[in-house]
Parts: structure tokens; sequence; C-alpha cells
């Protein structure tokens, strides 16, 4: 009796389902192994179509399939996909606002924070230059009141 239990355990990963898609042509199944490689799970973290199990993931595979077999060609499906799910299922969307800002929004941040700082350091500088000027006036003031100091005029 053990052995048929661990012969009936053992057997069931025989059975998990595995998808098995028949193609007309090896053209047809290339691409499909391509597109399966290259479009990305709108559900899954940074996963292909081809790599994750997520049902959406099944369903993007077996639409990719029948575009395949419909004799669509890579650039359709891809489109029909992006139309659909929106450009974060490819790897290389296309160059957008949106992408312009991602790329180029930190760059434009950090050069305006840099000029920020450059110019008010300047500022102080420039204000602790024009500080420091020495006078004869004022040399005969500060005389005047250590004078006074000393004489005991406490004010």
């Amino acid at each position: 009796m053990l052995i048929y239990v661990v012969g009936w355990m053992c057997s069931a990963s025989v059975l998990a389902a595995i998808d098995v898609y028949d193609f007309d042509t090896k053209l047809q199944e290339e691409q499909f192994k391509t597109l399966s490689s290259t479009l990305r799970c709108p559900k899954c973290q940074n996963n292909t179509i081809g790599d994750s199990n997520a049902e959406i993931a099944q369903d993007l595979r077996q639409k990719v399939y029948e575009m395949t077999k419909q004799g669509q060609t890579p650039e359709e499906i891809v489109q029909y996909m992006t139309d659909r799910y929106g450009n974060f299922v490819t790897y290389d969307p296309p160059f957008t606002l949106a992408t312009a800002i991602l790329w180029f929004g930190p760059v434009i941040v950090l050069v305006l924070g840099l000029s920020v700082i450059i110019a008010r350091s300047r500022k102080k500088a420039q204000v602790i230059q024009n500080a420091d000027c020495w006078n004869p006036e004022k040399e005969a003031r500060l005389q005047a009141l250590l004078d006074g100091r000393k004489n005991g005029d406490k004010r």
C-alpha cells in the first residue's frame, strides 16, 4: 500500500499542465518564442509572459499564439498589446514626453539645485567681502567706543 501512495505522489508532477502550442511553420514558432520572451507581463514584476505563470500572462501567451497562427507580424502583435495594455508590456518603450521626463527630469533637478547652491554661495561671499571693507570712519567710531570704555563710560 505504501508503494502505491509513494507512486501516486511522484506521478502528480507529471500531471501538471504544460502549454503545448502547435504551429504551421518553424517561422511562426520562432516568432512566438521571440514575442514570449520580449513582452512583459503586466501583473508581474519584470517577468516576460513566457516566464510568468500569472493568469494574465497565460492569456497574453494564448493571444500571441492565436495572432501568430493568423499570420500577423510581430509589429502588429506588439502594437495590439501596447494599445491594450500600454507601453509597460514592452521592455523598449517609445520615446515620449513621459519617458523624456523620466530620463531628463532628475538631471534637470540636479542642475537647478547646483545652480541655486552656487548662486547663494557667491551672494554670501559677496556680502562677506563688502562687510570686510574697512574705512577710516569705522576706525574712528571704534576707537571712540574703546576710549569711552577705558575712561569708565559704559554704554
